[in-house]
């Protein structure tokens, strides 16, 4: 493969009105580690026009904290807290734009109960994984961080119907990689 091809997802970044709570949340309902902050709320806010430029953001705008955690096995989730006179609720599956993250589990139901223990709450209960994903024990479940948003619980430990007919494999957690 020649230079500049995708190796994979490094970090996730993700905007959250208090990353206190999200950090509590995330080490809680999946076992993420904090890594090291980038900006913490003690510091001085990055604000002014080369935000704006860099992120595209309302000119108004202040970083107040920047976060970096480790999932056991699977890309970092990177905090951002900000504070801006416009600031919309976070998008709902029907808005364009990335609508949800994934997490892969082992046990699904152990999982749906730490998230709700974290403060989550699930849309409905888990539900077999359609054609060509499904299998006897392939499920998911929809879930809202305290935040807002949407975050996906998955497991398919059975084989999945696609595998016959893609041209590549689908991602899968190494064994015995939660560390």
């Amino acid at each position: 493969m020649g230079g500049g091809c995708v190796r994979g997802i490094d970090h996730i970044g993700l905007t959250v009105p208090d990353v206190e709570q999200a950090t509590r949340f995330f080490i809680e309902a999946f076992d993420a580690v904090v890594l090291y902050d980038v900006l913490e709320r003690t510091d001085l806010a990055r604000s002014g026009d080369a935000l704006s430029l860099r992120l595209g953001v309302p000119p108004d705008t202040r970083q107040c904290a920047i976060r970096m955690l480790r999932l056991p096995d699977g890309p970092g989730i990177e905090l951002f807290e900000y504070a801006a006179s416009l600031q919309r609720p976070p998008a709902v599956p029907s808005d364009f734009g990335w609508q949800h993250v994934a997490f892969y589990v082992d046990d699904l139901d152990g999982a749906l109960a730490r998230v709700v223990d974290a403060g989550g709450r699930p849309l409905g209960e888990p539900r077999p994984m359609p054609y060509p994903e499904n299998g006897r024990r392939n499920q998911f479940v929809y879930v809202v961080p305290p935040w807002g948003g949407r975050l996906e619980l998955v497991s398919y430990p059975d084989p999945q119907p696609f595998a016959a007919f893609a041209t590549a494999a689908r991602w899968r957690p190494r064994a015995g990689a939660h560390s």
